[in-house]
């Protein structure tokens, strides 16, 4: 890290360790005389992806941090502040503004092509990224019948629902990666933090992310909102998008339970446990659409409530911290 901070310029300068997330990732903020950088530490990951990502986002106007340089599992990135919009947005009165703000970077993002060479979630794909579920929030020996019936009534749902895949998807679009930036215009006011797992799927996906929060509570009427805001820039039609909605929803959340589970598990993060009935609460609303019938079918019984015995079991296995 020395060396490539000497290359840089940044050499001796002030080190403030930053939160980081769910990933080995380790984010460091850099002080020097008048101005900051962020120092991005990531050994396991494709760091330059992350750049070839952030570059075709600052192309279309977004506000991805800008690349300052970069090195085998590191990169030094533009500073964009703390100003989180799931800090801010626990203001009602400013909520609404922050929410159609990021669905505005949505509109924009889905006015072109995603770029070349990113993974198409299929319906296949996101199917199988559910049996996370099964794997580590049922608990137990998962049941690989119950599994195989659930996982191919979301895949029929998925493929009638929400095939497409011609726009690039942030996957973890959430007001926890978003920044608020009053300075700039238009949805170059978003920030956008967390991208560099993104794929080439479908237009209600990251909308979806966005108004089904697995952090905080967003105002019924502001997620409505982003709906309604969304369709009215996009000219889709109505039904169709919130078939897709509902449906891509419950994959997330599905596959969410899971994460969170085995993060609690094999990452000694039980705090992600407490999260768990809003993500739950998230998936019943979804079931609830006409085009998730047969996966509320096959999902009752398959998964355990999460009730306060459930929860606790799924900490237990945590180390002390």
């Amino acid at each position: 890290m020395t060396a490539f901070l000497d290359r840089t310029g940044w050499g001796g300068a002030r080190a403030e360790p930053l939160a980081g997330d769910a990933s080995s990732r380790r984010y460091t903020r850099l002080w020097r005389t008048g101005e900051s950088a962020i120092l991005m530490d990531d050994p396991d990951g494709d760091v330059a992806l992350f750049a070839r990502l952030a570059r075709h986002l600052r192309a279309l106007g977004l506000s991805a941090p800008d690349i300052l340089a970069e090195a085998p599992g590191q990169l030094l990135l533009e500073d964009l502040g703390d100003g989180l919009i799931a800090r801010l947005a626990g203001d009602p009165a400013r909520e609404m503004e922050l929410y159609l703000c990021a669905t505005d970077v949505l509109v924009m993002l889905h006015r072109h092509a995603p770029p070349p060479g990113l993974t198409a979630a299929t319906p296949d794909l996101l199917a199988r990224m559910t049996d996370l579920a099964f794997d580590h929030y049922a608990m137990g020996a998962p049941d690989p019948a119950r599994r195989d019936v659930a996982t191919a009534a979301l895949h029929q749902a998925l493929d009638h629902h929400a095939p497409d895949t011609d726009v690039m998807i942030l996957r973890d679009y959430h007001a926890e990666n978003i920044l608020w930036l009053p300075d700039r215009s238009g949805p170059a006011r978003a920030g956008l933090l967390d991208f560099q797992d993104a794929l080439a799927g479908h237009r209600a996906y990251d909308l979806v992310s966005l108004i089904e929060d697995a952090r905080r509570d967003v105002a019924p009427a502001v997620a409505e909102a982003c709906i309604t805001h969304y369709l009215a820039k996009t000219g889709l039609p109505e039904a169709p998008f919130r078939a897709a909605l509902a449906v891509l929803g419950a994959q997330r959340n599905l596959r969410i339970l899971g994460v969170f589970a085995r993060l609690a598990a094999s990452r000694g993060k039980p705090g992600y446990i407490d999260l768990i009935p809003r993500v739950w609460g998230h998936l019943q609303a979804d079931l609830r659409h006409p085009a998730l019938a047969a996966v509320a079918e096959a999902l009752q019984g398959a998964l355990p409530a999460p009730t306060p015995e459930t929860l606790q079991r799924l900490k237990s296995p945590c180390p002390m911290p």
